[in-house]
């Protein structure tokens, strides 16, 4: 079979499936459950590059491979899912669908360019990347989680309104030329720690 099968893809291949199941969810109206598996697999993308560097034999095409893998599964898991999350929310009509279209396209191209980027940077260097033009698409793992808590204090045409003016200002930042610092170590615990306290504000 094509492709390159290691431990190393695990978890990236694992965070897809998790993003698959909560698009289904969200199209059939199960949006806390959606929701969830949004930050799971935002999870999943905080640590598959860790566990990726530990496997200190790569090949290129094995390591090239893997920006691709990565950048795919991003698409899917923090363009489409937030997306369908959104149509569950009632995001309808010429205007929303818009939106939700805007977003994923915003999203696309900030992934486009980063693999651009990360591959010309890996051929003049072997240092870590420190920062990011633009901001990540899998910052909407942690900001439309907070935002999906207020539902229960909304009334339905608010909450479209707020989760649509959110993603208006996500495909902003994903494509605006402004540097952001790449979160590394006690940084990572640190983002896992707010997952957790969202989670306890989505579920209670």
């Amino acid at each position: 079979m094509i492709g390159f099968y290691n431990y190393t893809v695990i978890v990236t291949y694992l965070g897809v499936a998790v993003s698959v199941l909560g698009i289904g969810l969200a199209m059939s109206g199960n949006l806390t459950a959606a929701v969830i598996c949004l930050m799971f697999s935002g999870l999943c993308d905080a640590f598959d590059g860790p566990i990726a560097r530990t496997k200190g034999n790569r090949t290129e095409d094995e390591k090239r491979f893997g920006i691709q893998l990565d950048s795919l599964q991003d698409i899917i898991c923090f363009g489409v899912l937030p997306a369908a999350i959104g149509f569950g929310l009632g995001m309808r009509g010429r205007g929303p669908t818009l939106v939700l279209m805007a977003y994923v396209l915003a999203g696309l191209t900030r992934l486009a360019y980063f693999n651009v980027t990360e591959e010309t940077r890996q051929d003049q260097t072997d240092e870590r990347r420190t920062e990011y033009v633009g901001l990540p698409i899998t910052s909407a793992a942690l900001v439309l989680p907070l935002i999906y808590g207020f539902h229960r204090y909304l009334s339905t045409h608010k909450m479209v309104l707020v989760y649509g003016a959110t993603l208006i200002c996500l495909a902003l930042a994903f494509l605006a030329r402004v540097r952001f610092k790449k979160i590394h170590g006690w940084g990572i615990m640190m983002l896992v720690f707010g997952g957790l306290l969202e989670l306890v504000w989505v579920l209670f």
